[in-house]
């Protein structure tokens, strides 16, 4: 069986690839990705695999928006670390997803179900996934929590959320931020992945907020936007061709 693995976390692609050959010798892991676009691009360029093992949450959007680009008509597993979003987004799921971090048990039982299908199975369920990513909206404004208030702010005013320190923080384009109660990973399946990137572990930048972007000397970029930042937003070298051609498609 030939696998893609879709993550952007290096340790946790390592782990699945070492637990899949545990569990299979002869399985052949024939790549891995870490982003929508890195994705795109190597399913457009390479072998077709038999199974994709995606992660919900990719560096730069949720994995949805892959679908929504090109068609896909391979057979996936997803894995995430949110429950609820697992639960949410596969009430129609016919093949499986796996919570992180992930069990061996859950990973056997995972390929037991794959080895089960027919084709007829696998058309029904890509057909339901399509329908599924067709149909996600995207947020057009948030509730942010300030003191005893609720604030509704819309997502066209914001200029980015920046986290540290298990908090996050969303920063308006007139200068103002505040608490936000949600992660970047969750603030990535609520936000249009055309309008809004995740720089890097800290960053999640609107292409509106954006003036300019200087070339660092390290190949990395230094984004630069439309109000002070808590510190620099830097793409790194690996994802700087990436963040390029998003910024002006």
């Amino acid at each position: 069986m030939k696998v893609l693995i879709v993550e952007d976390e290096t340790a946790a692609a390592e782990n699945l690839a070492e637990m899949l050959y545990e569990i299979d010798p002869g399985i052949q892991v024939l790549g891995n990705t870490e982003s929508v676009q890195q994705t795109v691009r190597w399913l457009q360029s390479n072998e077709r695999p038999d199974l994709i093992f995606m992660d919900i949450h990719l560096s730069d959007g949720s994995s949805f928006t892959i679908f929504q680009q090109m068609e896909v008509e391979i057979p996936i597993i997803f894995t995430t670390a949110y429950d609820q979003y697992a639960i949410d987004a596969f009430k129609v799921n016919s093949i499986d997803y796996l919570l992180k971090p992930i069990k061996e048990q859950d990973l056997r039982q995972a390929l037991v179900k794959f080895g089960k299908l027919n084709q007829q199975d696998t058309d029904q369920y890509l057909k339901l996934l399509k329908q599924l990513t067709l149909a996600q909206e995207y947020k057009s404004r948030l509730l942010i929590p300030n003191r005893d208030k609720l604030l509704p702010i819309e997502v066209k005013d914001v200029a980015f959320f920046y986290s540290t320190n298990k908090t996050t923080e969303i920063y308006l384009k007139d200068g103002k931020h505040y608490p936000c109660t949600m992660s970047l990973d969750q603030l990535l399946t609520q936000l249009n992945p055309n309008e809004f990137i995740r720089a890097n572990k800290q960053f999640i930048v609107s292409r509106t907020a954006i003036t300019n972007i200087t070339i660092w000397f390290d190949s990395r970029l230094l984004v630069n936007v439309t109000v002070d930042v808590p510190e620099r937003i830097y793409v790194s070298k690996n994802r700087a061709a990436e963040f390029k051609n998003w910024i002006v498609k």
